[in-house]
């Protein structure tokens, strides 16, 4: 499977981590050229500095053979061009956006974007559960939101701090995917250790986030 992925920080890179993980070919493009080389470095991937709207740029990245493209910059509407373009002009089969201002959503959905992410609506259901956002990340909907994906760090306050997985009860369909701990990515097992600045991936229902934050982070910073 070819991925292009347009956008920058860590939250591409960790996601094209994943994504070679899994045996996907990854482009990346980016207009930062010091960000494309620090990637160059530590990615085996196809790093194109440019335009992710450019369709030369696009091209150049393999968009003709592209299965997925995943448009993560902070604007919208260069979001929303490049799905378009990809779609349209490429004929990628699947394209993934991030909407960065929630009433814009509805306007995605309705032009054909396949996978459509609003991060400022999650998290304003997570407070709504009167849950604390200081500690959870890179909050992503799957399957037009029945199944969430959530980066949680592990504070100085958690209760699971030295605890092992197995050690760890969690509520029914919810799973601890991996942990980022620093530079490193751990798939977990029963005996994994749980340390302190771990960021754990979190895998659940929408409805039960609420309780996987607060056996993680506990009650006061949960919720």
């Amino acid at each position: 499977m070819k991925v292009i992925i347009i956008g920058g920080g860590k939250v591409v890179y960790f996601l094209a981590k994943t994504f070679f993980s899994k045996g996907y070919e990854v482009s990346i493009i980016n207009l930062d050229r010091d960000y494309c080389e620090i990637l160059a470095k530590k990615l085996k991937a196809n790093i194109i500095c440019g335009d992710g709207s450019d369709p030369r740029i696009l091209e150049d990245a393999g968009a003709l053979q592209a299965d997925l493209v995943v448009a993560l910059t902070p604007n919208d509407q260069d979001n929303l061009f490049i799905c378009q373009l990809a779609e349209l002009k490429f004929d990628v089969p699947k394209t993934f956006a991030l909407v960065n201002n929630p009433t814009n959503e509805w306007i995605f959905q309705k032009l054909g974007v396949t996978k459509v992410i609003s991060t400022t609506s999650i998290v304003s259901s997570l407070i709504e559960q009167k849950v604390a956002v200081d500690d959870i990340t890179n909050l992503l909907p799957v399957e037009e939101g029945r199944v969430t994906i959530s980066e949680v760090v592990i504070n100085n306050d958690s209760p699971v701090v030295g605890k092992r997985l197995k050690e760890v009860q969690l509520p029914k369909e919810s799973i601890l995917g991996s942990i980022i701990r620093k530079e490193e990515v751990v798939i977990p097992s029963g005996d994994t250790e749980l340390l302190v600045g771990d960021k754990v991936i979190a895998i659940t229902m929408p409805e039960n986030q609420g309780q996987v934050f607060n056996v993680l982070l506990g009650s006061e910073n949960g919720g």
